[in-house]
């Protein structure tokens, strides 16, 4: 069955993109929940409509994405945590402390949205994480965990 999703769900797709689920899937999770609507050939219309009319403005959003990209490849953010006497840090660095970092430097970023290179970080050190900052603009962030 084809269905028309509303928003980006991960990995099935983005929003206003016609994919191809399991008939179950779409008429007791997705359609119900708001998050897809059913590929006829009315909605299709719409949708085509709605693409065309909102082309101009995703080009703006790529090509924002795309200038704080090259600002975030040159970075390298500092992460502070606390330390033990063997040289380990309480806890792990996650996503959302990445967030906070990058917040300091302007540049707002849901936590969702980072994904750590490295399952668990728990070590002083040089780490990368990617940012998904537009659906075709992915970059990769590079972070130093350091002793508070």
């Amino acid at each position: 069955m084809e269905v028309i999703l509303k928003q980006d769900l991960d990995n099935l797709g983005y929003a206003d993109e016609v994919v191809k689920v399991r008939a179950g899937y779409a008429r007791n999770f997705l359609i119900p929940r708001g998050l897809a609507a059913i590929a006829n050939e009315t909605n299709k219309k719409i949708l085509a409509e709605t693409v065309k009319q909102r082309a101009h403005k995703a080009q703006k959003l790529k090509g924002d994405a795309e200038s704080v990209a090259k600002q975030l490849e040159s970075m390298t953010l500092k992460i502070g945590a606390k330390v033990g006497e063997s040289g380990k840090i309480y806890g792990s660095v996650n996503a959302l402390q990445i967030a906070d970092a990058l917040a300091k430097h302007g540049v707002n970023v849901e936590r969702k949205k980072i994904h750590l290179d490295e399952d668990h970080i728990k070590a002083l050190g040089n780490y990368t994480a990617t940012v998904n900052l537009h659906k075709d603009v992915k970059v990769k962030v590079n972070f130093e965990v350091i002793a508070e």
